[in-house]
C-alpha cells in the first residue's frame, strides 16, 4: 500500500441531464475511495444539462467539500473525448478513472482496478462485461446483441487484446491517456474502442476487472441508430488504418 499513499485518483464524470443519479453516484465513490483509503478528487464536466444538474453538483461540492469535487462545466455538448480532454486538463492526480454518472458502473470496483493496477504497474484496467462475473442487467435482448455483435466483430477485425471495447470504466495513468487522446481521432461512442486500439498499437499494458453493468435507472439511454452507425464506420476506419 505504500505506493497508494503516493497516488492521487481523478475520477471524471462527464454528465449530462443527471440529476437524479449524480448525488447517488458521488455518494457511492465518496463511500468506495474513503474506505480504501485512496487520495481522489472527482471531476464533474457538465456539458450545459437543462435539467439542474449543475445546480446539484453545487450543492454536493458545499457537502463533500471543494478538495473533493472539482466543477468543470462547459456551456453546451461538445463530446465524450473532449470532456475528458477537459477534466484532464484540471486533474491533479497521476491516474485517470473514467466512469459514467449514470449508476451503470458501480464505484465498489474501484479500489480492485486500482489493486490490480498496482499488482502488474498496468498502464490501463478496463473494466469488462465480458469475462468473469461480468454481465449486463436491464437490457433487452436487440441491446445485447448489438453490443456482443459490435464487440465480436472488433475483436475479429482489431485482435485487440482486451474483451470489452466499448465500455467506459477504465483507470489509466495519466500521461498514458494523454497521449492515447493525442493519437485518437474517433469521437463519441467509437472513441473508447479506439482508446483500447491504439494503447495496443504502442504496447501499452492493459488489466482487465470483471465488471456488472447495470442500464441507466433514471433517465433516457443515450445509445441510438446513429451511434451503431458510428460505431460501424468508426470500425471500419480503425481496419483500414490500424
Amino acid at each position: 500500500m505504500t505506493d497508494s499513499v503516493k497516488n492521487k485518483y481523478s475520477i471524471l464524470l462527464p454528465t449530462y441531464n443527471e440529476v437524479e443519479n449524480l448525488p447517488i453516484i458521488i455518494w457511492l465513490i465518496v463511500k468506495y475511495m474513503t474506505k480504501s483509503g485512496y487520495d481522489y478528487e472527482i471531476i464533474i464536466i457538465d456539458d450545459g444539462s437543462p435539467d439542474g444538474t449543475l445546480e446539484a453538483a453545487e450543492q454536493l461540492q458545499k457537502i463533500y467539500g471543494e478538495d473533493k469535487i472539482v466543477l468543470r462545466p462547459r456551456e453546451r455538448k461538445l463530446g465524450l473525448g473532449t470532456a475528458y480532454i477537459h477534466g484532464i486538463k484540471h486533474a491533479t492526480g497521476n491516474f485517470i478513472i473514467i466512469m459514467d454518472a449514470d449508476l451503470s458502473h458501480h464505484p465498489k470496483y474501484i479500489p480492485e482496478f486500482i489493486q490490480i493496477q498496482e499488482s502488474k504497474n498496468y498502464d490501463v484496467v478496463s473494466g469488462t462485461r465480458y469475462l468473469g462475473n461480468g454481465g449486463v442487467h436491464g437490457w433487452d435482448f436487440k441491446r445485447k446483441l448489438v453490443s456482443r455483435g459490435a464487440n465480436f466483430l472488433t475483436q475479429l477485425l482489431l485482435r485487440p487484446g482486451a474483451s470489452d471495447l466499448t465500455g467506459s470504466f477504465r483507470l489509466y495513468k495519466k500521461s498514458i491517456l494523454e497521449k492515447l487522446i493525442q493519437s485518437c481521432i474517433s469521437k463519441g461512442y467509437v472513441f473508447q474502442m479506439e482508446m483500447i486500439i491504439r494503447a495496443r498499437q504502442f504496447n501499452y499494458t492493459i488489466g482487465e476487472v470483471p465488471i456488472a453493468f447495470v442500464d441507466r435507472v433514471y433517465g433516457e439511454s443515450k445509445l441510438g441508430g446513429s451511434e451503431i452507425i458510428q460505431f460501424a464506420t468508426g470500425l471500419l476506419y480503425l481496419f483500414a488504418t490500424t
